[in-house]
């Protein structure tokens, strides 16, 4: 008989009674209990978030920002409680912590009573971070804690955003300040500029004039070093002039005591004296021009006389006719006569007035003659004028006294003028040097105005301007700058649809579990019958795997229709099924048929492994080494990684190699199994008594 033949024999078993037919249903209904009630169980558990009670404390006293109050806790609150995030109840700290504590809360958000002032520091001079404080019990449910951290991590974003807004919305306003009293600072660079441009051209102006301001000291001190040295010697001239003066004065009145009450008893024998001086002076004058007259001729005469006298001397006495002393004699008359012809010479030669004598006598003889007349005219006066020349002399003394005094302040105020001539030339030098620096800093100021000028307006360029619209986008953006922008290629859309690739092999891995504890593994009337190993290993198996289609059939139905699974490639899906419940219905059995009742332990064991190491819930990754070493030789983690590409969508590759895993796994099996058939068809004594009987 051959194998499908065997395997309808054995589903007619069923048919017969009410129980059969029961467990055949059973049969059937067996994997929904797996796949469809426990995907039904959490089938969207993030829709149902607003069924979980969480307690809302709100502490927060409120503060005030920039003259506006700030109620971040009231607003926080109202956002909470308009949103569909938890079922909320706003309760009191105690009333928080005690519900927390027995579980009428599964856990409390509370805003401290600072917290609006702390965000109201980001303004201030120590700003501060707000704190929201939660509180969770992982005795109550361990899941709901990890949920709320996620959501309330975005429930902190959402109120960190929005203090972020108000404080850059503060921020770029103060840019526009900054703006604008920058370009208020420009445009006075730009006077200032124009300023120390002007400053400049005055201090070139100004070394200028102290260029010539030292020349002019220069020439000053000079000056007044040479005038205080003649003031010195005028001080030196004026005093010895006032001593000459003084002395002068001395003698005069001494002599005018003495001489005055003589003029004035001698008036008229001084007029006669002085007319007799004057006569005298006039009769000399004509003597004189008698005398010119007959010089030349009494020189003449003593000469002719002397040569008599020397011609009688040589004729007498060089031829000796007297004696001796008769010559003795004659010799001393030649001898006078000789001198005085000399003597006459002399006379004639000044009468002759070759040196200008006679007329320089003559003329001061008519002025003695002038003078002897005025002095006999002025006699009678002499007294008088005596007094009046006394009266000149003790006043020219007085006034050289005076002049001495002068002078000698004089030569100190101008050696006090050359000394501050000196001082001055070198404090307008010094000057000159700081003009020049000036000039040359003044440059230097001038060129660096014009560069703070450039750079204010440059600065002012930079610095932004918004208005308010622009200013509102820019703080949306900076206030959450970077945006996570998911993209999910092939998006479950609840938390059922993803885990179904996880409990849809389960629930078929049960289900031929469960179908091998009805059906014999190997068909007792092939082996009875002797027939082949191959034959009893498929009679075992079809209706195993026609029953596992029903189930697959049964259980996507439910899937789809009652619960809501969509499937990107339901055909492939359903189809991949019946391949799947093919390799586990061949895996089941030969795992009974070849170890019995130890074969059934075997098959849960084997399912325990695969559930754990299939990386059905978290990545394979993510589990200890055993159960990544276990991975990729358990089908069920081909069967997992399949579905997710039937159901959710993605590349098939994964796909045709699960089918190859599960066709490899599935022949195999078959072959274990028809191995054990023929092992089966010989009886030994364990077959006889076996050790377990299940």
């Amino acid at each position: 008989m051959r194998s499908p033949k065997l395997a309808a024999l054995e589903l007619r078993r069923f048919g017969r009674g009410k129980l059969p037919r029961a467990a055949l249903v059973a049969l059937l209904v067996l994997p929904l209990l797996y796949g469809a009630l426990y995907l039904w169980s959490f089938w969207d558990p993030y829709g149902r978030l607003d069924r979980i009670p969480v307690a809302l404390v709100n502490d927060d006293k409120g503060a005030s920002a920039d003259g506006r109050k700030l109620a971040a806790g009231d607003d926080l609150t109202k956002g909470l409680r308009e949103s569909d995030t938890f079922d909320w109840h706003e309760v009191s700290t105690a009333e928080a912590r005690k519900g927390v504590e027995d579980g009428t809360y599964y856990l409390s958000l509370t805003m401290p009573a600072d917290f609006s002032r702390r965000i109201a520091s980001s303004a201030g001079d120590s700003p501060e971070t707000g704190a929201l404080q939660v509180r969770t019990n992982d005795a109550n449910n361990y899941i709901v804690g990890q949920i709320s951290r996620t959501v309330f991590s975005e429930v902190r974003q959402a109120a960190s955003t929005k203090a972020s807004r108000s404080f850059l919305d503060r921020i770029f306003i103060s840019f526009s300040d900054i703006h604008g009293a920058t370009v208020k600072a420009a445009n006075g660079a730009d006077d200032l500029e124009g300023g120390i441009g002007k400053a400049e051209e005055g201090s070139q102006d100004l070394a200028a004039g102290l260029t010539d301001a030292q020349k002019g000291s220069s020439r000053l001190s000079s000056g007044l070093v040479r005038l205080d040295s003649g003031a010195g010697d005028l001080a030196d001239g004026s005093r010895q002039v006032a001593a000459g003066t003084q002395t002068l004065a001395d003698r005069v009145n001494g002599v005018a005591d003495e001489v005055g009450p003589f003029l004035k008893g001698n008036a008229k024998t001084i007029g006669d004296s002085a007319r007799l001086v004057a006569d005298s002076a006039g009769a000399i004058r004509h003597n004189l021009d008698t005398l010119v007259r007959t010089a030349p001729a009494a020189a003449r005469g003593a000469h002719t006389a002397s040569d008599t006298l020397n011609a009688v001397y040589k004729a007498r006495c060089q031829d000796p006719v007297l004696p001796d002393a008769a010559c003795a004699d004659l010799k001393k008359a030649a001898q006078a006569a000789a001198d005085v012809a000399k003597v006459a010479d002399d006379v004639n030669a000044l009468v002759a007035d070759q040196n200008g004598d006679l007329d320089r006598l003559d003329g001061q003889l008519a002025t003695l003659q002038k003078q002897a007349r005025a002095l006999a005219d002025r006699a009678p006066h002499l007294s008088d004028d005596l007094d009046d020349a006394v009266a000149k002399i003790n006043r020219l003394n007085e006034g050289a006294g005076k002049v001495a005094a002068g002078a000698r302040t004089l030569h100190t105020g101008l050696s006090t003028a050359a000394g501050g001539a000196q001082d001055l030339d070198t404090g307008i030098g010094r000057l000159k040097s700081g003009a020049d620096d000036l000039t040359g800093g003044m440059y230097k100021l001038a060129d660096g105005s014009g560069k703070l000028a450039n750079g204010l307006h440059d600065g002012a360029s930079r610095i932004p301007d918004y208005d308010k619209k622009h200013r509102d986008a820019r703080t949306e953006v900076m206030a959450d700058p970077v945006q996570l922008v998911s993209r999910d290629l092939h998006k479950a859309p609840n938390y059922g649809t993803g885990f179904a690739p996880y409990f849809i092999p389960l629930s078929l891995w049960v289900g031929a579990m469960v179908a091998y504890m009805l059906i014999a593994p190997m068909n007792r009337r092939a082996l009875a019958a002797g027939a082949s190993a191959w034959r009893i290993a498929l009679a075992g198996w079809l209706p195993v795997v026609a029953i596992g289609v029903l189930q697959t059939v049964a259980l996507m139905s439910v899937l789809h229709w009652a619960i809501g699974l969509r499937m990107v490639r339901a055909a492939g899906t359903v189809g991949f099924l019946f391949l799947v419940t093919a390799c586990f219905a061949a895996i089941v059995q030969w795992l009974n048929a070849r170890f019995g009742a130890a074969g059934r332990i075997l098959v849960l064991a084997l399912l325990m492994l695969q559930l754990t190491s299939a990386g059905g819930t978290y990545p394979v990754q993510t589990s200890p080494g055993f159960f990544n070493a276990l991975h990729p030789f358990l089908p069920m983690s081909y069967v997992v990684e399949a579905l997710r590409r039937l159901i959710t969508g993605g590349g098939l590759a994964p796909v045709w190699h699960a089918c190859v895993v599960l066709v490899a796994f599935t022949a195999g099996a078959l072959a274990l199994t028809a191995v054990s058939a023929r092992r089966r068809q010989v009886w030994t004594l364990d077959r006889l008594h076996p050790e377990l009987t299940l």
